[in-house]
């Protein structure tokens, strides 16, 4: 399957970001947003890492100038909490999906400051 698709399997050990930086940079990202969304809404993180996930997933990367949901399928994303983009449609919950809406716009501005806060570090360091 590696050939067929022209790619390169790569492993890589446990807490060596030299080897898979990436893979690093993001899970990085999500835990800094999972913290300060733990730290905004009361319960526990895994309470909300569906929602830290979707703000992640349909967030504009610059790396790929646009989100990760929009270039895996090829349009964006269409989820129920994302339908007051749409248009008007009747939608049983509305509560529930106000207060999600509301959750997911706090998750994407808590990826901003992430991504601020280690930009910032990473030019400090880069020096």
């Amino acid at each position: 399957l590696q050939k067929a698709w022209g790619t390169r399997l790569k492993f890589s050990t446990a807490f060596h970001p030299q080897a898979d930086s990436q893979s690093e940079r993001t899970i990085q990202t999500l835990e800094d947003m999972l913290r300060s969304c733990a730290l905004e809404w009361t319960g526990n993180w895994d309470d909300y890492i569906c929602l830290v996930e979707f703000a992640y997933n349909n967030s504009w990367h610059a790396s790929i100038k646009c989100a990760p949901f929009e270039m895996l399928y090829g349009r964006k994303c269409r989820a129920p909490i994302c339908w007051n983009q749409v248009g008007e449609r009747v939608i049983e919950g509305p509560e529930m999906i106000e207060v999600t809406n509301a959750k997911v716009v706090v998750a994407k501005e808590k990826l901003k400051e992430a991504r601020t806060r280690q930009k910032s570090y990473a030019d400090k360091h880069r020096r």
